[in-house]
């Protein structure tokens, strides 16, 4: 019996062994002490789903599960024995974790209920397994001491760097906290696996040189390619290399970038380590060369199976985004995080970020791209805001930089929505709650495909805004347009024009957004509505300009548009043939004319005398009219005015135009000689002589002098003005100086600048005669 509060690794038992029963002691880590059970290794889902197939994965998979449930069930030092000295659940274990189908694989998503109930429940018991692993103390009696703990799992390869790696990519979606737990334990009892992941580094970045190798690339920092000799053949690229070769290296880093961000992700300690290698000028080096390069492989090369096509263009996307987020880890966690919490040396920190942000401006592919999701300037601002000595001279070079190189691809940058990482992503269940860790608390385990489900296809570049996030959507010209709809036609040539436009509206003209989520059925439900060989809508046409115009001479005589004949001996250009200036002059015809109407004047009498014998009715005079209204009759109107009878009567005489007058020269009037001889008495007499000009000025000067005395003003004591001054290089005094600057404001009222306007002032003032 094991004696309490006794660590495991101290414990001693005592046990009846062979046929007699015999006791002896045995130390409670002992090899003796495991039970004799075959852990059967796994095998992926089957990619069809054939019965017997299906049937076997079934069976298969029932075997691992009953077994890790009675792993699970066991005593503290009874699951330790067998985790340590079984071989077979080792390798039952590993092969979950090679084998198990990633978020991009076609396997993640099994064809039958039964075969993703099954995959479920040992996703399950693989990670609760992994975590009681990871556990030194689940209860006050059942603990191992921390030193021996990490002993145990280094010395015997429970736990190395590439098991925690895929860790992190099959549990991280939704069990982020606890997984970050469970690896924070692991590192913090066993230091060494900190030198592991220095020499893990490493290996990545072999990795990094190797995939550029094998498209014939190299990038700053990476190992020197050796020079070919004369007689080999040339080195391959993504273009040339054959096609399993390239379906081969996009999976290769297409896994590799996965598992490296959910690890940085989960772990952000690890980012120090990565960052002492300067993995991230290599990863934007890398970025700049290898992803155009794999991009054009993918689509321009000719596949036989579209799907494959498809398949690594997701991949190639999804490895874009996740290099991008591995670059934000990186810089947030050895930066950023550094200078918000006010941190030590935070001078060092800020010109450490600013330095990075300066190492990308070069990299304009990998710089736009990181821009795109995680907006530099936002990153300044923050900084701006934590340290206010910041440079602004130097931010604002980096502004300028980013906005240089959208200007030099002739795009626009795209709002992204933030989106939560995984860290903080809370931890919902995917079928199994209980079971106490070391932390305590409920577990609930998230599987692949419920809510937390891996990333796939359209999220390899963060969700854009689609027109109706922002309120509006973005213009984009028509060369801009055509050149989308060929590049999206390139891959997807059985999508109509009409459908493929609809599209680039909604998700904002991203051709990566809208070829993604086409392939993944995930469109807008408006887009599913839509037919997919749509073609495009016909233009309508507008109507003729001519027959919607309106015009003040519509429909004259001169208008062809609405005429079929016109009088052309109308129309004639420039001077009309057979007509003199003189002829014109003399045409009077238009006078002539006008002679009939202005004769209907003349009959105008004052007074007419109507005889006895002749009837009031050929003047319009009636003697009785029996509507009249008689009520102001006894109002004397006019009565009281000041005007006489004679001059209300009076008219004025009748004159005859001057055209129908008869002879050459006008009748002359005789004028009024008593009221001439008035007005020259009652004028006044103007006096002809010239006035001096030096009373005029004095007088001029005392009206001056009593306005300004009015408005308050004093006059400066009048003194000589000095613009010459001092001789150069001696320094001129104050009045000399306001004596320029009065003379340069006001020199346009002298010399010769008005000349005409004193000129037109001494003429009307007398002083020159007329």
């Amino acid at each position: 019996m094991a004696c309490a509060m006794i660590p495991l690794d101290e414990q001693q038992v005592t046990e009846a062994t062979g046929p007699l029963g015999k006791e002896r002691t045995l130390p409670a880590l002992h090899p003796d002490r495991k039970e004799e059970r075959c852990f059967v290794p796994y095998k992926p889902p089957p990619e069809d789903s054939s019965p017997a197939q299906v049937e076997e994965y079934l069976e298969h998979g029932k075997f691992i599960t009953e077994d890790l449930d009675w792993l699970l069930a066991l005593r503290h030092d009874k699951f330790w024995c067998q985790v340590v000295f079984d071989e077979s659940l080792q390798k039952c274990l590993d092969s979950y974790l090679r084998h198990s189908p990633r978020g991009l694989d076609p396997s993640s998503l099994p064809s039958s209920p039964a075969v993703a109930d099954m995959q479920r429940c040992i996703h399950r018991a693989v990670f609760m397994t992994f975590l009681r692993m990871a556990t030194h103390k689940e209860s006050k009696e059942s603990f191992i001491t921390p030193t021996v703990f990490g002993e145990i799992i280094y010395n015997n390869f429970l736990f190395d760097i590439p098991k925690i790696l895929d860790l992190c990519v099959l549990f991280g979606k939704g069990n982020s906290q606890l997984l970050h737990k469970m690896i924070e334990n692991i590192f913090t009892q066993q230091p060494c696996y900190y030198g592991d992941l220095d020499e893990a580094v490493l290996s990545v970045l072999q990795v990094l040189d190797t995939i550029l190798a094998k498209c014939g690339l190299q990038c700053e920092g990476a190992t020197a390619i050796e020079p070919l000799k004369l007689s080999e053949p040339g080195r391959p690229t993504a273009m040339t290399m054959s096609q399993q070769d390239l379906v081969d290296l996009v999976l290769y880093l297409c896994d590799t970038c996965t598992t490296i961000q959910a690890f940085l992700d989960i772990f952000p300690a690890a980012c120090s380590t990565f960052h002492c290698h300067s993995f991230l000028n290599r990863l934007a080096s890398f970025y700049e060369v290898a992803v155009p390069d794999i991009e054009k492989a993918v689509r321009k090369r000719n596949f036989d199976d579209k799907s494959l096509q498809e398949d690594l263009w997701r991949r190639v996307c999804h490895a874009r985004r996740r290099m991008v987020e591995m670059a934000h880890l990186m810089l947030q966690h050895t930066c950023l995080q550094p200078i918000l919490e006010g941190s030590e040396n935070i001078q060092t920190f800020v010109e450490e970020l600013l330095q990075h942000f300066t190492t990308f401006l070069p990299e304009k592919r990998f710089l736009l791209d990181y821009d795109e999701q995680f907006p530099i300037a936002d990153d300044i601002s923050l900084l701006q805001q934590a340290f206010p000595l910041l440079d602004e001279t130097r931010t604002s070079y980096l502004l300028q930089g980013v906005e240089d190189a959208w200007d030099s691809i002739g795009r626009r940058r795209t709002q992204y929505r933030p989106q939560q990482t995984h860290s903080s992503a809370g931890l919902t269940g995917q079928g199994v709650e209980g079971g106490a860790g070391a932390w305590g608390g409920e577990m609930v385990i998230r599987e692949p495909g419920e809510g937390g489900e891996t990333p796939r296809g359209a999220e390899a570049m963060r969700d854009m805004p689609h027109k109706g996030d922002n309120g509006a959507a973005c213009t984009i010209s028509a060369g801009e347009l055509e050149s989308l709809l060929t590049h999206i036609r390139d891959l997807l040539p059985d999508l109509g024009e009409g459908f493929l436009l609809a599209c680039l509206h909604q998700y904002n003209y991203s051709s990566e957004l809208v070829i993604n989520y086409i392939l993944e059925d995930r469109l807008h439900p408006d887009l599913d509505k839509l037919d997919r060989a749509m073609p495009r809508p016909v233009k309508e046409e507008l109507p003729p300009v001519l027959s919607t115009r309106s015009n003040v001479f519509d429909d004259d005589e001169f208008d062809v548009f609405n005429r079929d004949q016109v009088d052309m001996t109308r129309v004639w250009k420039g001077r009309r043939k057979g007509e003199s200036v003189r002829d014109l002059l003399n045409d009077k015809q238009h006078i002539a004319e006008q002679k009939e109407r202005y004769l209907t004047y003349e009959t105008v009498v004052d007074e007419v005398i109507v005889t006895p014998s002749e009837s009031g009715a050929i003047y319009n005079l009636n003697d009785y009219d029996d509507e009249y209204d008689d009520t102001y009759d006894i109002n004397q109107v006019g009565a009281n005015d000041l005007d006489g009878d004679s001059n209300l009567l009076n008219r004025r005489p009748f004159t005859v135009p001057q055209v129908l007058r008869q002879g050459g020269r006008p009748q002359m009037q005789e004028e009024n000689v008593e009221e001439e001889e008035d007005e020259k008495e009652g004028a006044v007499k103007r006096d002809q002589f010239v006035q001096d000009p030096a009373l005029l000025r004095e007088r001029a000067e005392a009206r001056r002098a009593t306005m300004q005395h009015r408005k308050g003003f004093r006059p400066e004591p009048a003194r000589e003005r000095d613009v010459v001054g001092k001789p150069k290089g001696q320094g001129q005094s104050t009045e000399t100086l306001l004596d320029r600057r009065k003379k340069e404001a006001h020199k346009s009222r002298g010399a010769n600048h008005n000349r005409r306007a004193m000129s037109d002032r001494k003429r009307n003032k007398g002083m020159i005669p007329s």
